[in-house]
């Protein structure tokens, strides 16, 4: 279910669409933008809070766009914006046919159903997006309720990176070890320093998560598939709650939309996302890997990777 929302998702970083709605209203760039629309159902917070509850970025990144992007634009000015810019995103993508269609009507339903359903205790992020009323339009209803489980699941991944005491630095050279993003774009995207990354790569082995080389040790292949579980268990409790009938009936809504989406480009085949877009072929059940990448979902198929040297300077 997870790699048949986020693509859903995710139009909101990735269209062009989804910036011009940001900078419409207000927004300098797209760091501000990013940061603001994703942070804006918590409403006018500051640094801080937004550092802590994404748990992937250095604060003085955060700090450049807030609060500064509240003296522009309200967050229930972003809060239209967002919603306008991935409206616009999908209508582009999908057509209007398929948004006016009574398979869409369909999968809005089911979708917002499974979000309510999404248990939101120690979940700062999808507690927020739960909590926001729903769009008038069914692709808005089915965007919002996509949010609202991905960042539940992203809640719920953090506490499983916060229980292990993995950093975000930690966290993301994991990711590239594994195969699910590459370092180059993670060290533009994120932002942390030469000596972090550097620290970050030394903690792992010194935890015996990686061994000199930079590579996955078996203890560090153990935990991460740890995390990764725990991460999917949490994340499961939403559709445990739907039920089997109702999950594989929103499946079969999604696939058709999702696939578009996925095969439209808009998408970058990698992202610091690092979930690969799933590819599908023509009498498929469901989306399957595409490319051999990693699941990105605790598959725990063995896969050791190298950790890539750190470069010295970021392009």
């Amino acid at each position: 279910m997870w790699g048949l929302l986020e693509p859903l998702h995710v139009v909101t970083y990735f269209a062009a669409e989804a910036r011009a709605a940001a900078d419409a209203v207000g927004m300098r760039g797209f760091w501000m933008g990013y940061f603001a629309t994703r942070a804006a159902p918590l409403g006018p917070v500051g640094p801080g809070v937004v550092t802590a509850a994404f748990h992937g970025f250095p604060p003085a990144h955060v700090a450049r766009a807030l609060p500064d992007a509240w003296s522009f634009a309200t967050p229930g000015d972003v809060l239209r914006a967002r919603l306008d810019g991935a409206g616009n995103a999908l209508r582009s993508l999908l057509g209007a046919e398929a948004l006016g269609s009574d398979e869409m009507r369909a999968a809005a339903e089911l979708a917002w159903e499974a979000a309510a359903l999404a248990d939101t205790a120690g979940r700062v992020l999808g507690a927020a997006n739960q909590a926001l009323p729903a769009p008038d339009e069914p692709h808005l209803v089915l965007w919002q309720a996509a949010t609202t489980l991905r960042e539940h699941r992203g809640d719920g991944h953090v506490a499983a990176l916060v229980a292990h005491d993995v950093s975000p630095v930690e966290a993301h050279l994991l990711k590239v070890a594994a195969g699910e993003t590459d370092l180059a774009q993670l060290r533009v995207a994120r932002r942390f320093g030469d000596e972090e990354w550097e620290a970050g790569a030394a903690a792992l082995r010194e935890r015996g998560w990686a061994d000199a080389a930079g590579v996955l040790t078996p203890e560090g292949a153990r935990e991460r598939e740890r995390i990764e579980r725990l991460t999917d268990e949490a994340a499961a409790r939403p559709w445990r709650a739907f039920g089997d009938e109702r999950t594989a009936a929103l499946a079969r809504l999604l696939r058709p939309f999702t696939r578009v989406v996925v095969e439209s480009g808009v998408l970058p085949p990698s992202s610091p996302v690092g979930l690969p877009w799933p590819s599908f072929d023509d009498d498929a059940a469901g989306p399957v890997p595409g490319n051999g990448a990693g699941a990105g979902n605790g598959d725990g198929d063995g896969r050791e990777r190298g950790l890539p040297a750190v470069p010295s300077q970021v392009g």
